[in-house]
């Protein structure tokens, strides 16, 4: 464990969506202790439907070399729905233009554009990848249950000074994914990949402005006086 933990409020707003990583090994040991501490995210019924493959090093560089040369799918989930309403396209717009401005690529830079989210397939250059997949009986409170375990590991990485990338985009790859790890599509849905790492400080794009709406958007309350 890192020998200054931070606080879990610290954890919480230094964790961001790291997208250039520095190529610094990270050990076997610190992603175990991080794991074996994340079984003790919250699952309704106990029934802990979260499964993963974390590569690293050869295993990882193959499956790259995979990934660069097959053809992106239909994913087996619909995250894009969202956007079919104009407050949540403009997060999603706001949060674009910020992210392609601090990586000096102009709007109609298609191009640039594509090469940029183009870096997804290397999960931005993260030493370490989890993939993260469950059994296809799991249903919508299940898959609530995982997105909270990957939360968990996300706050445990802040802790011990690394961070992350949930990349719900690797979900285009689902099925050379799967074969590469020998898990099988049929008994198993693919939800998504974790680029993990040290953050390189000097990347702009690891440090662009990103927006969150204010707490009463989000939230109401009741009963107090």
């Amino acid at each position: 464990m890192s020998q200054n933990p931070m606080s879990v409020s610290q954890a919480v707003t230094s964790r961001r969506s790291v997208r250039e990583f520095l190529d610094t090994p990270v050990p076997l040991e610190t992603i175990r202790r991080v794991m074996d501490t994340a079984r003790w995210a919250p699952s309704g019924c106990n029934y802990q439907p979260w499964e993963a493959t974390i590569l690293t090093g050869e295993p990882l560089a193959a499956l790259r070399e995979k990934l660069r040369a097959a053809p992106m799918q239909q994913p087996d989930y619909d995250w894009d729905a969202p956007k079919a309403e104009d407050r949540y396209k403009r997060r999603l717009y706001e949060l674009s233009a910020s992210m392609f401005e601090s990586l000096g690529i102009e709007r109609d830079d298609k191009a640039g554009r594509a090469a940029a989210t183009g870096r997804n397939v290397v999960s931005f250059g993260a030493p370490v990848l989890l993939l993260c997949y469950f059994p296809r009986l799991m249903k919508e409170a299940q898959w609530s249950d995982t997105g909270m375990w990957l939360q968990t590991i996300m706050l445990l990485l802040r802790e011990e000074g690394l961070d992350s990338c949930p990349q719900e985009f690797m979900a285009y790859y689902a099925d050379p994914i799967m074969e590469h790890i020998g898990m099988s599509t049929q008994t198993h849905r693919f939800f998504c990949g974790m680029g993990i790492g040290y953050r390189d400080p000097d990347a702009p794009v690891n440090s662009f402005d990103r927006n969150r709406v204010p707490l009463e958007d989000h939230v109401r309350f009741a009963g107090w006086e």
